[in-house]
């Protein structure tokens, strides 16, 4: 049986990218993939954009920022889940947890010992998703967004 993987986006993948789409009420809450990818365009070097397939089928999309220097303190670098676009008819799966796990690795790889993540609180919002994960709110805030923190 085929398990989800990430591929690098592609000129041969990237309009399937694009067109994953989250349910109507999480709309206001995650960017379209489209946008998420022209800030990777303009960031490289912090971008980590990947495409969830599974059974080679494109069923999610992610994005990690890598090693940015959290409020312009050179001291405090942080890498974590930029983006999480689960196909609405993808949900449900295990295709979220898988992606955070597999960011995980990577972010293990490269020496990090923590991950973070930003939501937007609210009843539809992710905060129960990544609290089951295993994410601990730091009390910050980045903009109007909760931040919340995962020991690697």
């Amino acid at each position: 049986m085929p398990s989800p993987r990430l591929e690098q986006i592609t000129p041969d993948n990237v309009l399937a990218a694009c067109a994953i789409a989250v349910r109507p009420d999480q709309e206001g809450l995650v960017a379209p993939v489209a946008r998420s990818l022209a800030e990777a365009y303009a960031q490289p070097a912090v971008a980590w954009p990947r495409l969830i397939v599974d059974d080679d089928r494109p069923v999610g999309f992610l994005m990690g920022f890598l090693d940015i220097q959290w409020r312009r303190d050179p001291i405090d670098v942080r890498s974590g889940l930029w983006r999480l676009n689960i196909a609405a008819d993808q949900q449900g799966r295990g295709y979220g947890r898988f992606a955070v796990a597999a960011l995980a690795d990577e972010l293990r790889r490269r020496g990090a010992d923590r991950m973070f993540v930003t939501w937007a609180p609210g009843p539809h919002g992710p905060e129960r998703f990544y609290r089951r994960l295993g994410f601990r709110l730091t009390g910050e805030l980045s903009g109007d967004q909760v931040v919340g923190e995962l020991a690697l």
